[in-house]
């Protein structure tokens, strides 16, 4: 890894209730790659990560979904967390955010309950995915197929389990992204 900047810029949709961990270490990791991250969110200001059902550290929100655009973005990941992506696939600005980077092929990476985004994008049908286990009906449901794997690459699309998962996603997001 260098710490050169290779020119990717990288999105991370999320809102209050994001699992800290899927949010900090995915991005330590890609910055160290020498991608530029930027937190995008419905929240203006900062917002509040979780460690589990305890209240973790707060996050400044670089730019409001309001103002990005995704054409601006080489890549999106998406933490989990529960109440993050149960809120952001409520927030037609957000559904329609996932969908500019799944119609334009741009490379996606989604962890744990972040998959639920792509749910809501219509981005699972023929596409094998992982998540945390209580998304299997729902990715099943929307056409795609879900097995239990640390790490799940189809197309364009990265996806891992859970917290414990992260070393492995990381390196998986970093070769999907184009960083290595």
């Amino acid at each position: 890894m260098t710490n050169a900047s290779n020119g990717k810029t990288i999105a991370f949709l999320l809102t209050n209730g994001v699992e800290e961990a899927e949010l900090a270490e995915p991005r330590k990791a890609l910055e160290a790659a020498g991608a530029k991250c930027s937190i995008v969110s419905p929240s203006e200001n900062e917002i509040q990560a979780m460690n589990h059902h305890e209240k973790g550290s707060k996050f400044k929100v670089d730019i409001s979904l309001a103002e990005a655009n995704p054409a601006d973005y080489d890549a999106l990941v998406l933490p989990g967390g529960v109440a993050n992506p149960d809120e952001l696939r409520t927030v037609s600005k957000a559904v329609q955010f996932v969908q500019a980077f799944v119609h334009e092929n741009k490379p996606i990476a989604a962890i744990c309950h972040g998959p639920w985004m792509l749910v809501e994008a219509d981005a699972v049908h023929g596409h094998t995915l992982t998540s945390w286990p209580s998304l299997a009906t729902d990715i099943r449901n929307a056409g795609g197929k879900w097995i239990d794997r640390e790490v799940v690459r189809d197309g364009e699309i990265t996806t891992s389990r859970k917290p414990s998962d992260i070393p492995a996603f990381n390196r998986a997001v970093i070769d999907a992204f184009g960083l290595r």
